[in-house]
Parts: structure tokens; sequence; C-alpha cells
């Protein structure tokens, strides 16, 4: 097998490790963040690897990936890696490159060095309306918005501790806005429109209805089209009948626009993993900016830097002083759409007389 030859699938990733890395895999003794984006790794042997992580658009031209390999054949014998949030990552095995590296990347302009320990780190997103077909917000424009006015903390270490932004530019999130500390979300809040006279031509009607997850649409016959019907009140605006017939178009202009949610995380650090809360159920899509949702995100941002111990994520923080102050820091409203009124809410109502105030 080690001889085998196929064209399935990638090679296999350990071929593109630099040296070092082969030669001490596994064998990791410990990593320090000796300043904003740059990584020292140490292994058992004593070797050392340092990586420098700087920030990259998730949609980018042949010509910057092209640009980048210039960078990595230069000071890095060819070796970089993407990370799972959109950063560029350049592994040096020679110290006496790390400094020249650090310039060059700084003459480039576009690839700013940070996103590694208290910090905002890049935000990882969908694809919006670029390409996607459901979104109901764009994805590109409103992170390159949001992060304008966050770029200070990218490559810095003011933060109590590491905060992750994601964005999904619909309820399907592709995005991870269920365990991030600050989660942008698209949401329709319309049914899908049905465009009767092609709903026969374009698409199988079975499948449309098969598509639903809830059950909402049946067929149906208007002006003796064969066409289908929707149950408004059975609608959970996911855009999966869409998928199916394109005679069904979500998008609404007065309709869609953004949520934020708040408080999720993947590390099991200090406390349990978590799941994102709704912090603003609605804004208006306002392009090409986005100025409220920009201003809404920087207001829970620096509210969470003022009041948050060292180390403490943004979920922590708002469950020590409680969700009641947390509505009061921020200057958020809350409404009736935070309400937990799913079927099953009871496991997760706060019943009992112990509240945080």
């Amino acid at each position: 097998m080690a001889e085998r030859l196929t064209d399935i699938g990638p090679p296999k990733y350990d071929s593109f490790w630099p040296q070092v890395i082969k030669d001490n895999a596994g064998k990791w003794l410990y990593h320090d963040i000796l300043e904003p984006g740059v990584l020292l790794h140490v292994a058992e042997s004593g070797a050392k690897i340092w990586s420098v992580r700087a920030a990259t658009t998730r949609l980018m031209t042949t010509m910057m990936v092209e640009e980048i390999c210039k960078i990595a054949d230069q000071f890095c014998d060819g070796h970089f890696r993407f990370t799972t949030r959109n950063n560029v990552e350049f592994l040096v095995s020679d110290l006496a490159k790390l400094e020249p590296l650090k310039k060059a990347l700084a003459a480039a302009g576009n690839l700013p060095i940070g996103g590694t320990g208290a910090c905002i780190t890049n935000i990882v997103h969908t694809q919006g309306w670029v390409h996607c077909h459901t979104p109901a917000i764009d994805a590109s424009g409103v992170v390159k918005s949001v992060m304008d006015d966050l770029f200070e903390y990218f490559g810095s270490h003011k933060m109590p501790a590491q905060v992750r932004i994601s964005l999904a530019c619909c309820l399907n999130m592709c995005g991870a806005v269920h365990c991030s500390d600050i989660a942008i979300l698209g949401v329709h809040r319309k049914p899908p429109v049905i465009e009767h006279t092609h709903v026969d031509k374009m698409c199988e009607i079975p499948t449309t209805i098969a598509s639903c997850p809830t059950a909402a649409i049946k067929p149906s016959k208007v002006d003796d089209f064969k066409s289908v019907a929707v149950n408004a009140d059975r609608c959970m605006f996911c855009g999966n009948c869409y998928t199916m017939c394109p005679a069904m178009p979500l998008a609404d202009a007065d309709g869609d626009g953004v949520a934020l949610w708040v408080g999720g995380k993947v590390s099991n650090s200090k406390s349990m993993p978590k799941f994102s809360k709704l912090a603003v159920p609605f804004i208006p899509n306002e392009p090409p900016r986005w100025p409220t949702t920009v201003k809404l995100v920087k207001q829970i941002v620096e509210a969470y830097a003022q009041g948050a111990n060292r180390y403490e994520r943004l979920g922590e923080w708002a469950e020590r002083i409680g969700w009641e102050r947390f509505f009061e820091k921020t200057g958020l409203e809350f409404t009736h759409h935070h309400i937990d009124d799913y079927r099953f809410a009871a496991t997760t109502w706060r019943t009992s007389t112990q509240f945080k105030w």
C-alpha cells in the first residue's frame, strides 16, 4: 500500500509537513505565544518551530494565493497552512527568518499578523450573497464591516480572553454560530413566494413537498396550474423548498435581516461547552456597511472587555453577572423574542428563585 498510486482524494497530509514536524510528530512538549500572532512550539528533543499567523479573506483570488506561496517559499521553505478561521500560518523552522518574515508581511499590507491569545480572532463565515442561494444577509460584506471596526483587537491582547466571532447567512447555519462568543446570523421572516406558473415546469412537486422538515407544503392547483401551497404558520423559513424548487424563492428585502447571538464556546476549559443565546432578535439589512450591526457588536465587545475577569469567556462573564445584568451592561433591549418558547424548553427555564441580579 505504501507504493500504491491513486488519484482518489488528496495526497496524505503528512507529506506536506516541514521536516522538524515530521521528526517530532506526537512529541511536542509545549507552546508559547511570544506576541500577538507569533507562536513558538518546542518538542521534547528541544527542536523548535515558529508559527506566524496572519488574517486572510475567506474568498480570495488565485493571485492572493500566489502571493502567499511566494512569501512561504522565501521564508518558510514553502511551508504554510490555513487555519479553520481563515487565517494563514507561516511555519518557520529557522529563527533567523522570523523577523524578515514579519517585515515582509507588514510590507505586503494585506496579511495582518494577529489572531492568537486574548484577542478577537478572524471571523469565520459562510457564502452570503456571493454564492449561496438561500442567504438572508451577505457574509463577506458584514464581516468586512465588523472587523474594520474591531481590527485593533485582532493584533493585540486587549481582551480578557479569546473572542470568537462567526457569521452564518441563514438558519441552515454553515457557520459556527451555535457555539461562538458572538454570532451574526441571517434570518428570514417570511415564507417563500410561490410562482404558480413555473412550479410544474421547473420542479418535482413530490420532492419539493418531501423537502419540508415541518410538513408545511401540500399540493395545490391554482388557475389550472399544478402547484403547491405553504402553511405559513408551520414554515420555519429554512429554504429547503427553494433548494428543490427554484420557483419558490425565499429572499425578501423587508423580511430578511440580522440576529445576534452570544455566549457560545467549544472549549471545555473552566466551564462546559455552551450554546449561543439570543441577544438581538432582528436588525434590518443595511448594505454596504451594516452600521447598526457593527455598532451593536462593538457594544457587546466593549462591555465584555470592561467587565470580564481575565481568562473569562463572554458566556462565562454573562452567567457570572446574570443574563439580566448582561442586557443592562451591553445596552441591549430585552423583548419577548428572548423568552424560550420551545416545546421542551421547561428543562432550561429558570424556575428557581435564585436569580442573579
